[in-house]
C-alpha cells in the first residue's frame, strides 16, 4: 500500500514536470454536478485526468485507504502534528 502511495506521488511529480495542471477548478464544479455520467466522464478525461491535481487526489485517496485499513484516526494525528509543528523553530534550523 505504501508503494502505491509512492507511485501516485511519482505520477504527480511527472504531471508537474510537464506542467499538466487542471485549470478547470473554478469552472467545472457546478457544471460537473449537473451533467450525465457519460458527459462527466468525457469532460473528466479531457480536462482533469492525469493532471497534477488529479494525481494529488489519488495520493490522498491512497493515504486515507491505508489509514482506514490500519484503523488509524488520521484526522487526530494531523491535528497533533500541526500543533507540534506550530511550536517548532521555522525550518527547524535547516537550510531547506
Amino acid at each position: 500500500m505504501l508503494m502505491l502511495i509512492v507511485s501516485e506521488v511519482s505520477e504527480a511529480m511527472e504531471a508537474d514536470r510537464r506542467a499538466h495542471y487542471s485549470d478547470w477548478a473554478d469552472r467545472l464544479p457546478p457544471f460537473m454536478d449537473n451533467i450525465t455520467d457519460d458527459k462527466f466522464k468525457k469532460v473528466f478525461i479531457e480536462e482533469v485526468k492525469n493532471t497534477f491535481e488529479d494525481e494529488l487526489a489519488d495520493t490522498v485517496i491512497r493515504i486515507l485507504d491505508l489509514a482506514y485499513s490500519r484503523n488509524i484516526d488520521l484526522e487526530w494525528h494531523i491535528k497533533q502534528k500541526m500543533r507540534y509543528n506550530s511550536m517548532r523553530e521555522h525550518m527547524h534550523g535547516k537550510k531547506y
